[in-house]
Protein backbone atom coordinates (compact mmCIF):
# COMPACT_ATOMS: atom_id res chain seq x y z
CA UNK A 1 0.00 0.00 0.00
CA UNK A 2 2.84 2.57 0.49
CA UNK A 3 5.69 2.64 -1.22
CA UNK A 4 9.19 2.72 0.40
CA UNK A 5 12.05 4.68 -0.93
CA UNK A 6 15.24 2.63 -1.19
CA UNK A 7 17.55 5.02 -2.31
CA UNK A 8 18.39 7.71 -0.33
CA UNK A 9 17.31 11.37 -2.16
CA UNK A 10 20.04 13.75 -3.28
CA UNK A 11 19.31 17.45 -3.74
CA UNK A 12 19.85 17.69 -7.54
CA UNK A 13 17.22 15.06 -7.52
CA UNK A 14 14.23 17.74 -6.97
CA UNK A 15 13.43 20.72 -8.84
CA UNK A 16 10.98 23.65 -9.31
CA UNK A 17 10.67 24.60 -5.88
CA UNK A 18 9.44 28.50 -7.33
CA UNK A 19 6.27 26.77 -7.62
CA UNK A 20 5.65 25.87 -4.27
CA UNK A 21 6.99 29.18 -3.20
CA UNK A 22 3.34 30.47 -4.40
CA UNK A 23 2.23 28.67 -2.11
CA UNK A 24 3.55 29.43 1.11
CA UNK A 25 1.35 32.53 1.92
CA UNK A 26 -1.57 30.58 1.78
CA UNK A 27 -0.39 28.05 3.83
CA UNK A 28 1.30 30.22 6.57
CA UNK A 29 -1.97 31.10 7.66
CA UNK A 30 -2.28 27.27 9.18
CA UNK A 31 1.09 27.56 11.00
CA UNK A 32 -0.01 27.93 14.50
CA UNK A 33 -3.03 25.71 14.17
CA UNK A 34 -2.55 22.47 16.18
CA UNK A 35 0.08 23.92 18.84
CA UNK A 36 -1.73 24.27 21.78
CA UNK A 37 -1.15 20.82 23.02
CA UNK A 38 2.49 22.22 22.67
CA UNK A 39 2.93 22.88 26.35
CA UNK A 40 6.95 22.70 25.93
CA UNK A 41 7.46 24.97 23.19
CA UNK A 42 9.60 22.15 21.36
CA UNK A 43 7.49 22.06 17.82
CA UNK A 44 9.66 22.66 14.90
CA UNK A 45 7.25 20.91 12.55
CA UNK A 46 4.12 22.87 11.75
CA UNK A 47 0.98 22.19 9.89
CA UNK A 48 2.16 24.16 6.85
CA UNK A 49 4.98 22.51 6.86
CA UNK A 50 3.41 19.22 7.10
CA UNK A 51 1.32 20.29 4.10
CA UNK A 52 4.27 21.56 2.18
CA UNK A 53 5.89 18.19 2.31
CA UNK A 54 3.14 16.51 1.12
CA UNK A 55 1.99 18.32 -2.07
CA UNK A 56 6.17 17.97 -2.99
CA UNK A 57 5.73 14.12 -2.05
CA UNK A 58 2.53 14.68 -4.84
CA UNK A 59 4.77 16.24 -7.24
CA UNK A 60 8.02 14.50 -6.87
CA UNK A 61 7.55 10.61 -8.00
CA UNK A 62 10.86 9.59 -6.00
CA UNK A 63 9.03 10.64 -2.57
CA UNK A 64 6.16 7.99 -2.43
CA UNK A 65 6.19 7.49 1.54
CA UNK A 66 6.05 9.36 5.07
CA UNK A 67 10.09 7.78 5.03
CA UNK A 68 10.42 9.21 1.75
CA UNK A 69 9.22 12.48 3.07
CA UNK A 70 11.43 12.34 6.32
CA UNK A 71 14.49 11.96 3.64
CA UNK A 72 13.46 15.54 1.96
CA UNK A 73 13.34 17.17 4.91
CA UNK A 74 17.37 16.55 5.56
CA UNK A 75 17.81 18.01 2.00
CA UNK A 76 19.20 21.68 3.21
CA UNK A 77 17.96 23.03 -0.70
CA UNK A 78 14.56 21.55 0.48
CA UNK A 79 14.93 23.48 3.88
CA UNK A 80 15.62 26.53 2.18
CA UNK A 81 13.48 26.83 -0.99
CA UNK A 82 10.21 24.92 1.01
CA UNK A 83 11.20 26.87 4.14
CA UNK A 84 10.31 23.24 6.01
CA UNK A 85 12.56 22.09 8.81
CA UNK A 86 14.67 18.61 8.93
CA UNK A 87 12.27 16.50 10.32
CA UNK A 88 11.33 12.99 12.17
CA UNK A 89 9.46 10.14 11.18
CA UNK A 90 7.61 10.19 14.24
CA UNK A 91 6.65 13.88 14.06
CA UNK A 92 5.35 13.44 10.45
CA UNK A 93 3.55 10.71 11.79
CA UNK A 94 1.81 12.94 14.46
CA UNK A 95 1.15 15.18 12.56
CA UNK A 96 -2.49 13.22 11.02
CA UNK A 97 -3.74 13.09 14.89
CA UNK A 98 -2.36 16.71 15.80
CA UNK A 99 -3.94 18.88 12.89
CA UNK A 100 -6.98 20.10 11.58
CA UNK A 101 -8.02 19.05 8.08
CA UNK A 102 -10.83 21.32 7.49
CA UNK A 103 -8.54 24.13 7.81
CA UNK A 104 -7.45 23.59 4.42
CA UNK A 105 -11.15 23.81 3.07
CA UNK A 106 -10.92 27.60 3.23
CA UNK A 107 -7.80 28.02 0.76
CA UNK A 108 -9.20 25.51 -1.39
CA UNK A 109 -12.36 27.70 -1.71
CA UNK A 110 -9.39 30.51 -2.37
CA UNK A 111 -7.87 28.90 -4.97
CA UNK A 112 -10.79 27.84 -6.80
CA UNK A 113 -11.75 31.38 -7.27
CA UNK A 114 -8.41 31.83 -8.97
CA UNK A 115 -9.24 29.15 -11.71
CA UNK A 116 -8.93 29.23 -15.46
CA UNK A 117 -11.86 27.87 -17.61
CA UNK A 118 -10.09 25.16 -19.65
CA UNK A 119 -10.86 24.36 -23.34
CA UNK A 120 -14.30 22.58 -23.52
CA UNK A 121 -17.06 22.16 -26.15
CA UNK A 122 -18.38 25.80 -26.67
CA UNK A 123 -21.50 24.92 -26.45
CA UNK A 124 -21.34 24.13 -22.57
CA UNK A 125 -21.80 27.87 -22.47
CA UNK A 126 -26.05 27.51 -22.80
CA UNK A 127 -25.98 26.66 -19.46
CA UNK A 128 -24.98 29.76 -17.46
CA UNK A 129 -24.88 28.09 -14.01
CA UNK A 130 -21.50 26.00 -12.84
CA UNK A 131 -21.45 22.85 -14.40
CA UNK A 132 -20.65 20.25 -11.49
CA UNK A 133 -20.41 16.82 -11.85
CA UNK A 134 -20.97 15.00 -8.35
CA UNK A 135 -19.52 11.29 -8.04
CA UNK A 136 -17.69 9.12 -5.25
CA UNK A 137 -14.95 6.76 -5.20
CA UNK A 138 -13.31 4.41 -3.56
CA UNK A 139 -9.85 4.63 -1.87
CA UNK A 140 -8.59 1.67 -0.62
CA UNK A 141 -6.72 1.37 3.01
CA UNK A 142 -5.12 -0.53 4.44
CA UNK A 143 -6.50 -3.33 6.61
CA UNK A 144 -5.05 -1.52 9.76
CA UNK A 145 -7.46 0.89 9.41
CA UNK A 146 -9.15 0.06 12.40
CA UNK A 147 -12.92 2.23 11.35
CA UNK A 148 -13.11 0.16 8.18
CA UNK A 149 -12.48 -3.39 9.51
CA UNK A 150 -15.94 -4.50 10.23
CA UNK A 151 -17.51 -3.35 6.50
CA UNK A 152 -18.17 -6.01 4.59
CA UNK A 153 -19.59 -6.09 1.02
CA UNK A 154 -22.87 -8.10 0.23
CA UNK A 155 -21.09 -11.42 -0.48
CA UNK A 156 -18.95 -10.94 3.14
CA UNK A 157 -15.83 -9.76 2.27
CA UNK A 158 -13.92 -7.36 4.01
CA UNK A 159 -14.29 -3.39 2.62
CA UNK A 160 -11.33 -1.88 3.86
CA UNK A 161 -12.17 1.58 1.82
CA UNK A 162 -13.35 4.72 2.20
CA UNK A 163 -15.41 6.80 -0.31
CA UNK A 164 -14.84 10.16 -1.67
CA UNK A 165 -17.49 12.12 -2.66
CA UNK A 166 -16.62 14.78 -5.18
CA UNK A 167 -17.71 18.11 -6.81
CA UNK A 168 -15.95 18.28 -10.11
CA UNK A 169 -16.12 21.83 -12.14
CA UNK A 170 -16.45 20.33 -15.45
CA UNK A 171 -15.31 23.97 -17.16
CA UNK A 172 -12.34 24.31 -15.29
CA UNK A 173 -11.32 20.68 -15.12
CA UNK A 174 -10.85 20.30 -11.14
CA UNK A 175 -12.21 18.98 -8.39
CA UNK A 176 -13.50 21.72 -5.87
CA UNK A 177 -15.08 19.43 -3.28
CA UNK A 178 -14.12 15.77 -2.11
CA UNK A 179 -15.57 14.89 1.15
CA UNK A 180 -14.36 11.41 3.06
CA UNK A 181 -17.09 9.00 4.33
CA UNK A 182 -17.09 5.07 5.18
CA UNK A 183 -17.68 3.14 1.77
CA UNK A 184 -20.97 1.68 2.93
CA UNK A 185 -22.98 4.13 1.37
CA UNK A 186 -25.49 4.20 3.52
CA UNK A 187 -27.11 6.26 6.12
CA UNK A 188 -24.70 9.39 6.14
CA UNK A 189 -22.39 8.12 4.09
CA UNK A 190 -24.67 7.52 0.79
CA UNK A 191 -24.12 9.60 -2.51
CA UNK A 192 -27.38 11.33 -2.47
CA UNK A 193 -27.50 12.20 1.22
CA UNK A 194 -23.65 13.63 0.99
CA UNK A 195 -24.81 15.41 -2.15
CA UNK A 196 -28.22 17.03 -0.44
CA UNK A 197 -25.96 18.35 2.21
CA UNK A 198 -23.75 20.56 0.18
CA UNK A 199 -25.83 21.70 -2.68
CA UNK A 200 -25.30 25.07 -3.66
CA UNK A 201 -27.11 28.10 -5.63
CA UNK A 202 -26.66 28.45 -9.00
CA UNK A 203 -24.87 25.20 -10.17
CA UNK A 204 -26.05 22.52 -12.72
CA UNK A 205 -25.48 19.11 -10.67
CA UNK A 206 -25.05 16.37 -13.31
CA UNK A 207 -25.04 12.45 -11.90
CA UNK A 208 -25.60 9.08 -13.02
CA UNK A 209 -28.47 6.90 -12.16
CA UNK A 210 -27.53 6.31 -8.65
CA UNK A 211 -28.49 9.63 -7.19
CA UNK A 212 -31.94 9.44 -9.35
CA UNK A 213 -34.75 10.42 -6.24
CA UNK A 214 -37.08 12.50 -6.22
CA UNK A 215 -36.35 14.74 -3.42
CA UNK A 216 -33.09 15.35 -4.31
CA UNK A 217 -34.62 16.37 -7.32
CA UNK A 218 -36.88 18.64 -5.37
CA UNK A 219 -34.13 20.05 -3.15
CA UNK A 220 -31.57 20.99 -5.79
CA UNK A 221 -34.70 23.14 -7.36
CA UNK A 222 -35.23 24.43 -4.01
CA UNK A 223 -31.79 26.14 -3.75
CA UNK A 224 -32.35 27.61 -6.87
CA UNK A 225 -30.05 25.31 -8.66
CA UNK A 226 -30.54 22.69 -11.90
CA UNK A 227 -29.51 18.86 -12.54
CA UNK A 228 -29.34 16.67 -15.15
CA UNK A 229 -29.07 13.26 -14.29
CA UNK A 230 -29.40 9.73 -16.00
CA UNK A 231 -32.60 7.93 -14.97
CA UNK A 232 -33.15 4.47 -14.64
CA UNK A 233 -34.26 2.47 -17.42
CA UNK A 234 -38.02 1.12 -16.06
CA UNK A 235 -38.74 5.01 -15.10
CA UNK A 236 -42.57 5.37 -14.88
CA UNK A 237 -44.09 8.75 -16.56
CA UNK A 238 -47.02 10.22 -18.21
CA UNK A 239 -46.05 12.62 -21.32
CA UNK A 240 -47.53 15.88 -21.06
CA UNK A 241 -45.72 17.84 -24.01
CA UNK A 242 -44.20 15.87 -26.96
CA UNK A 243 -41.78 18.96 -27.69
CA UNK A 244 -40.01 18.85 -31.58
CA UNK A 245 -37.06 17.36 -32.36
CA UNK A 246 -34.47 19.89 -34.67
CA UNK A 247 -31.81 18.50 -37.06
CA UNK A 248 -29.47 18.92 -34.37
CA UNK A 249 -30.94 17.07 -31.99
CA UNK A 250 -31.54 14.00 -34.43
CA UNK A 251 -28.01 14.21 -35.31
CA UNK A 252 -26.76 14.06 -31.77
CA UNK A 253 -29.04 10.40 -31.53
CA UNK A 254 -32.03 12.04 -29.38
CA UNK A 255 -35.30 10.25 -30.32
CA UNK A 256 -37.35 11.77 -27.40
CA UNK A 257 -37.87 15.27 -26.14
CA UNK A 258 -40.86 15.45 -23.42
CA UNK A 259 -41.80 17.51 -20.33
CA UNK A 260 -43.37 14.67 -18.21
CA UNK A 261 -45.11 13.68 -14.89
CA UNK A 262 -42.29 11.13 -13.38
CA UNK A 263 -43.38 8.57 -10.72
CA UNK A 264 -46.72 7.28 -11.20
CA UNK A 265 -47.43 6.69 -7.43
CA UNK A 266 -49.54 6.80 -4.94
CA UNK A 267 -48.12 9.36 -2.66
CA UNK A 268 -47.87 13.04 -4.53
CA UNK A 269 -45.65 14.27 -2.23
CA UNK A 270 -42.82 11.72 -3.30
CA UNK A 271 -43.22 13.16 -6.74
CA UNK A 272 -40.79 15.95 -8.67
CA UNK A 273 -42.86 19.38 -7.39
CA UNK A 274 -41.80 21.16 -10.74
CA UNK A 275 -41.76 20.61 -14.48
CA UNK A 276 -39.94 17.83 -15.30
CA UNK A 277 -38.37 17.03 -19.09
CA UNK A 278 -36.97 14.03 -20.39
CA UNK A 279 -34.44 13.15 -23.15
CA UNK A 280 -34.27 9.98 -24.55
CA UNK A 281 -30.57 9.08 -27.00
CA UNK A 282 -30.29 6.26 -28.34
CA UNK A 283 -27.35 4.15 -27.80
CA UNK A 284 -26.22 0.89 -28.40
CA UNK A 285 -28.08 -1.93 -26.47
CA UNK A 286 -26.15 -4.28 -24.33
CA UNK A 287 -26.41 -7.48 -22.22
CA UNK A 288 -25.60 -7.73 -18.43
CA UNK A 289 -22.31 -9.25 -17.69
CA UNK A 290 -21.58 -11.06 -14.53
CA UNK A 291 -19.20 -9.74 -11.99
CA UNK A 292 -15.85 -11.76 -11.13
CA UNK A 293 -16.57 -14.20 -8.51
CA UNK A 294 -20.07 -14.00 -7.83
CA UNK A 295 -20.13 -10.18 -7.69
CA UNK A 296 -23.20 -7.88 -9.13
CA UNK A 297 -22.50 -5.98 -12.53
CA UNK A 298 -24.06 -3.23 -13.92
CA UNK A 299 -27.99 -3.54 -15.62
CA UNK A 300 -28.20 -4.18 -18.80
CA UNK A 301 -28.98 -1.20 -21.35
CA UNK A 302 -32.29 -1.66 -23.65
CA UNK A 303 -30.51 0.94 -26.11
CA UNK A 304 -32.49 3.96 -24.93
CA UNK A 305 -30.35 6.60 -22.72
CA UNK A 306 -33.10 8.79 -20.21
CA UNK A 307 -31.86 11.56 -19.07
CA UNK A 308 -33.65 13.63 -16.29
CA UNK A 309 -33.63 17.85 -16.40
CA UNK A 310 -35.43 20.61 -15.21
CA UNK A 311 -33.59 22.96 -17.76
CA UNK A 312 -36.14 23.43 -20.07
CA UNK A 313 -35.46 25.88 -22.16
CA UNK A 314 -31.47 24.67 -23.16
CA UNK A 315 -31.67 22.71 -26.48
CA UNK A 316 -31.81 18.87 -26.22
CA UNK A 317 -28.58 18.23 -27.61
CA UNK A 318 -26.92 20.31 -25.39
CA UNK A 319 -28.75 17.92 -22.56
CA UNK A 320 -26.89 15.41 -23.76
CA UNK A 321 -24.14 17.01 -24.55
CA UNK A 322 -23.35 18.00 -20.84
CA UNK A 323 -24.40 14.37 -19.51
CA UNK A 324 -21.83 12.92 -21.75
CA UNK A 325 -19.32 15.57 -19.79
CA UNK A 326 -20.51 13.61 -16.39
CA UNK A 327 -17.08 11.43 -17.35
CA UNK A 328 -14.68 13.77 -17.07
CA UNK A 329 -15.23 13.09 -13.32
CA UNK A 330 -14.26 9.50 -13.83
CA UNK A 331 -11.07 10.68 -16.00
CA UNK A 332 -10.36 12.78 -12.57
CA UNK A 333 -11.04 9.62 -10.44
CA UNK A 334 -7.75 7.80 -12.57
CA UNK A 335 -5.82 10.30 -12.30
CA UNK A 336 -6.57 10.91 -9.35
CA UNK A 337 -5.35 7.70 -8.11
CA UNK A 338 -3.35 6.17 -10.49
CA UNK A 339 -1.55 9.52 -11.81
CA UNK A 340 -1.66 11.71 -8.61
CA UNK A 341 -0.50 8.67 -6.72
CA UNK A 342 -3.31 8.70 -4.02
CA UNK A 343 -3.77 4.97 -4.08
CA UNK A 344 -1.27 4.86 -1.52
CA UNK A 345 -1.76 6.84 1.80
CA UNK A 346 0.98 8.65 4.02
CA UNK A 347 -1.39 8.05 6.83
CA UNK A 348 -3.85 5.46 8.02
CA UNK A 349 -5.90 7.79 10.37
CA UNK A 350 -9.02 9.63 9.03
CA UNK A 351 -7.17 13.06 9.42
CA UNK A 352 -4.12 11.73 7.67
CA UNK A 353 -6.20 10.73 4.51
CA UNK A 354 -8.51 14.00 4.71
CA UNK A 355 -5.24 15.80 4.64
CA UNK A 356 -3.48 13.97 2.03
CA UNK A 357 -7.12 14.51 -0.54
CA UNK A 358 -7.50 18.29 0.09
CA UNK A 359 -3.20 18.34 -0.81
CA UNK A 360 -4.29 16.61 -3.48
CA UNK A 361 -7.12 18.93 -4.60
CA UNK A 362 -4.49 21.73 -4.24
CA UNK A 363 -2.19 19.83 -6.88
CA UNK A 364 -5.19 19.85 -9.32
CA UNK A 365 -5.88 23.57 -8.95
CA UNK A 366 -1.88 24.35 -9.32
CA UNK A 367 -1.76 22.70 -12.46
CA UNK A 368 -4.61 24.65 -13.65
CA UNK A 369 -3.20 27.48 -12.28
CA UNK A 370 0.16 27.02 -13.54
CA UNK A 371 -0.62 25.98 -17.06
CA UNK A 372 -4.14 27.30 -17.42
CA UNK A 373 -4.98 23.53 -18.68
CA UNK A 374 -6.72 20.50 -16.79
CA UNK A 375 -4.40 18.46 -14.54
CA UNK A 376 -4.04 15.37 -17.12
CA UNK A 377 -1.15 12.54 -17.13
CA UNK A 378 1.13 14.19 -20.09
CA UNK A 379 1.02 17.46 -17.98
CA UNK A 380 1.64 15.83 -14.69
CA UNK A 381 4.37 13.67 -15.91
CA UNK A 382 6.77 16.76 -17.71
CA UNK A 383 6.02 18.81 -14.70
CA UNK A 384 7.40 16.26 -12.44
CA UNK A 385 10.07 15.56 -14.81
CA UNK A 386 10.94 19.45 -14.13
CA UNK A 387 10.93 18.86 -10.43
CA UNK A 388 12.88 16.27 -10.66
CA UNK A 389 15.72 18.54 -12.76
CA UNK A 390 15.39 16.59 -15.91
CA UNK A 391 12.99 18.54 -18.34
CA UNK A 392 13.76 22.02 -18.47
CA UNK A 393 11.35 25.47 -18.42
CA UNK A 394 11.34 25.63 -22.54
CA UNK A 395 10.28 22.11 -22.53
CA UNK A 396 7.49 23.03 -20.06
CA UNK A 397 6.76 25.73 -22.14
CA UNK A 398 6.89 24.24 -24.84
CA UNK A 399 4.31 21.67 -23.88
CA UNK A 400 1.75 23.83 -22.76
CA UNK A 401 1.96 25.26 -26.49
CA UNK A 402 1.25 22.15 -27.53
CA UNK A 403 -1.94 21.99 -25.37
CA UNK A 404 -2.66 25.30 -26.66
CA UNK A 405 -3.05 23.97 -30.14
CA UNK A 406 -5.07 21.64 -29.38
CA UNK A 407 -9.01 21.70 -30.56
CA UNK A 408 -11.48 21.51 -27.71
CA UNK A 409 -12.12 18.41 -25.71
CA UNK A 410 -15.06 16.75 -26.46
CA UNK A 411 -16.53 13.85 -24.13
CA UNK A 412 -16.77 10.61 -25.83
Amino acid sequence: MIQKNLEPLAAQDLSGFKYFRRLRPLLQRLHDAGTARDKAGNRSLYFDHYCTLVLLALFNPLVRSLRGMQRASELRKVQQRLGVPRTSLGSLSESSHVFDPELLVPIIHELSGQLRPVAQDPRLTEVRQVLTAVDGTLVKALPKLAEAMWLKTKDGQPQHAWRLHTHFDVIRGVPVRMERTDARNRGASNEKAVLRRRLQTDHCYVFDRLYAQFTLYNDIVATQSSYVGRLRDNSNYEVIQERPLSAEARAAGIVQDAVVRLGMTSKPKSRPNHPMRIVVVAVRPHQKRGGRKGKTAGPASNGRLLIGTNLLEVPAEIIALIYRYRWTIEIFFRFFKHVLGCKHLFSAFPNGIAIQTYCALIACMLINLWTGHKPTQATYEILGWYFLGWATLAEVEAHLAKLARSPPTRAT
